[in-house]
């Protein structure tokens, strides 16, 4: 329907006519035929729903298609405060620059935190333990070679930070990294806090592979008890924990320690 002119007093009324928009997405809510080119006032409120619906479509149909923004392109010149500089950082104060060594420090500690790949073993064994004990085999006494703690020397602890971006292929590929070292070493501080945080990481029902791996740490676990000489020795709770948590935590109860 093409609008219509009414002469007079009379309010034009512009009424949408079936386009080709309407024919590719069909309405909704159906509307019944409504004239209201007669006595049609806007000012008043509609009667009756389809009234209502009936000049919601007659306020669309006044819409331009187009609508084109007049934007001043001097308005935005002058709002510009943007600054780019090319130019380098601004060379330190006397005294505040730090040493080269320092640096060359710093550079190898970040690339230690950012995790090995997960097939990396040797990268792990590292990671966890420090490259001084990767090194000796055993541990020795730290030497303060310069102020601080030097992590890659002695190893990252399982930071919540370090453990939380592990996926559980990983934490079991770490797992098993730390067994195998384990099986041919004492226990260590170091050893039980990455073995309490992988075993913290791993997801109910175990895959095939963990299963193996903490049931071998249980084992091994038992074996270095036995040889320890004194009950007051203070890897034995340690050594207790691991195996109460793969027994009882993880349903292995056949190598759970019997109450005394």
């Amino acid at each position: 329907m093409r609008p219509s002119a009414l002469t007079g007093s009379e309010t034009m009324a512009w009424v949408p006519a079936e386009s080709a928009v309407e024919e590719l997405m069909p309405r909704l809510l159906p509307v019944e035929p409504c004239d209201l080119t007669e006595g049609f006032d806007p000012s008043v409120p509609p009667r009756t729903p389809q009234e209502y619906l009936r000049r919601v479509q007659i306020e669309a149909a006044r819409c331009p298609d187009v609508v084109v923004a007049q934007i001043d392109p001097k308005k935005l010149k002058r709002k510009q405060s943007v600054n780019v500089s090319l130019s380098g950082c601004q060379p330190a104060p006397e005294g505040y620059s730090p040493t080269l060594q320092w640096q060359q420090q710093q550079v190898a500690q970040f690339s230690a935190v950012r995790q090995p790949k997960s097939e990396d073993e040797e990268g792990w064994k590292k990671f966890c333990l420090g490259e001084r004990l990767c090194a000796e085999g055993a541990v020795g006494p730290t030497i303060n070679e310069s102020p601080g703690i030097d992590y890659v020397q002695i190893g990252f602890p399982p930071l919540l930070s370090i453990v939380s971006r592990m996926n559980q292929a990983t934490v079991t590929s770490v797992l098993e990294y730390l067994s195998n070292w384990f099986g041919e070493r004492d226990f260590t501080p170091e050893l039980g806090r990455w073995f309490y945080a992988l075993l913290a990481c791993l997801e109910k029902p175990l895959l095939p592979e963990a299963h193996s791996l903490i049931r071998q740490l249980a084992r091994r676990c038992s074996e270095v008890r036995l040889s320890v000489d004194n009950k007051d020795d203070e890897r034995v709770p340690a050594l207790n924990l691991l195996i109460c948590l793969v027994s009882r935590y993880f349903d292995q109860r056949d190598l759970a320690d019997e109450p005394s």
